[in-house]
C-alpha cells in the first residue's frame, strides 16, 4: 500500500485498506447478531485444520493457534483482548522475526494485535486482521520479556514519528531499520504498514540492496507499530491476495509518489469546483452503502465461516 503512482481508484483502495469490505447486501433479519459479536465470543481456536477463508478485511480463520503469552523472545501485550492468535504460519513468522530482533541489540519484540481466535470482524479497531495473516509490532524496543499481565495492559510503545508525520524523530534506530528489513525479506511477507515519513527515511539509507523496500508501504496510523501481511498460505485454497506489489508499484516505492503522503496528503491542494451544469433527472434507486467490518452479517463473510464459528 505504499509509494505508488497514483490513480483515483488506487489511492481510494490505499487510503480503505480495503478491497472486498462490504461487498454483499442482503438484508439483515430483525434481532440479527453482528458478525463481530459472534466471533468476538469465541475464546478459542476451531479444532480444524488450519485454513484462511476470505480476504484480510472479510473473512476467518479455522484451526487458529494461539502465539505464547510469553516466549524466549517476543510478549504478547494486551492478553485483555485475546487477539495473540492467527495462522500457524503467522506464528512461525513471529517467532522467527524476534529471534532476529535480538541481533540488533533488542531482547525480542513486543506483539500487538494479531486476530481474534476464529478471526472474523472485530469488536472494536481494525477492519483486516480477519483472517490470520496480520499482526502488529511495537516499534518500542523491548528491554525485558518479564512484563506482568497488568504492565502489558499498561505500557504504551512508542512514535517514531514527528508530531507533523512529515519526518522520524528521535525514537527511531538502525535497528529498527534492520528488523524491518529481515521482516520484508521473509518469504512469507506480502507487504509491510509503517508511516511515511519511515518509509521515506528508509529509502534514504537503504544503499544499493534496495529491492526488499517495494513490501515497505506508507499508511497513515502506523507509527507506533509496524503491520505485518503475510501471503496466502499454501493449503488455503479460498485465501483471496492481495493485488501484487508489481501491479501497483515499480521498483522499491521510493519514486516521487511517495512523497504525497507528507505533502498533498497532509495538506490537501484546493479544488476549483466546476461550473455547474444542467442535469438530467433520473428515477434511478441510490445504491445501498456497503457495509463496514463492524456492521456485517455472517451472510457478508464467506460460506465457510458459519462452519468455522459452529466447529468445537
Amino acid at each position: 500500500m505504499i509509494g505508488w503512482r497514483f490513480t483515483k481508484p488506487i489511492l481510494l483502495a490505499a487510503l480503505a485498506v480495503t478491497l472486498l469490505s462490504g461487498t454483499h447486501h442482503v438484508k439483515p433479519k430483525p434481532g440479527e447478531p453482528l458478525a463481530n459479536q459472534l466471533f468476538g465470543a469465541k475464546k478459542a481456536g476451531s479444532k480444524q485444520k488450519p485454513q484462511v477463508y476470505g480476504y484480510y478485511d472479510n473473512g476467518c480463520v479455522a484451526g487458529g493457534e494461539q502465539l505464547p503469552e510469553t516466549g524466549p523472545t517476543w510478549q504478547a501485550m494486551r492478553l485483555s483482548r485475546n487477539r495473540n492468535w492467527a495462522h500457524p504460519e503467522m506464528i512461525d513468522f513471529i517467532k522467527r522475526l524476534s529471534v532476529e530482533a535480538t541481533k540488533h541489540g533488542w531482547a525480542g519484540l513486543y506483539i500487538g494485535d494479531m486476530t481474534q481466535p476464529r478471526g472474523g470482524p472485530m469488536t472494536s479497531s481494525h477492519a483486516s486482521h480477519q483472517i490470520g495473516l496480520d499482526a502488529d509490532i511495537w516499534m518500542l524496543p523491548p528491554k525485558r520479556l518479564d512484563l506482568t499481565i497488568a504492565e502489558r495492559e499498561s505500557l504504551s510503545s512508542i512514535s517514531v514519528r514527528t508530531d507533523d508525520q512529515r519526518n522520524i524523530n528521535s525514537n527511531w534506530t538502525p535497528a529498527h531499520m534492520e528488523i524491518l528489513k529481515a521482516a520484508s525479506k521473509d518469504k512469507m511477507v506480502d507487504r509491510i504498514f509503517v508511516a511515511a515519513a519511515v518509509k521515506i527515511e528508509m529509502c534514504k539509507r537503504a544503499g544499493k540492496d534496495r529491492d526488499w523496500l517495494a513490501k515497505i508501504r506508507p499508511l497513515y496510523g502506523h507509527n507506533y507499530h509496524f503491520h505485518v501481511r503475510l501471503k496466502c498460505p499454501k493449503g488455503s485454497p479460498k485465501c483471496i491476495s492481495q493485488t501484487p506489489i508489481a501491479n501497483i508499484s515499480k521498483g522499491d516505492g521510493c519514486d516521487k509518489s511517495l512523497t504525497w503522503w507528507v505533502t498533498d496528503y497532509l495538506n490537501p491542494p484546493k479544488v476549483v469546483p466546476k461550473k455547474k451544469t444542467k442535469k438530467k433527472t433520473t428515477t434511478a434507486k441510490p445504491k445501498p452503502r456497503p457495509r463496514k467490518a463492524r456492521e456485517f452479517i455472517m451472510a457478508d463473510l464467506p460460506r465457510q465461516c458459519v462452519g468455522v464459528l459452529k466447529s468445537k
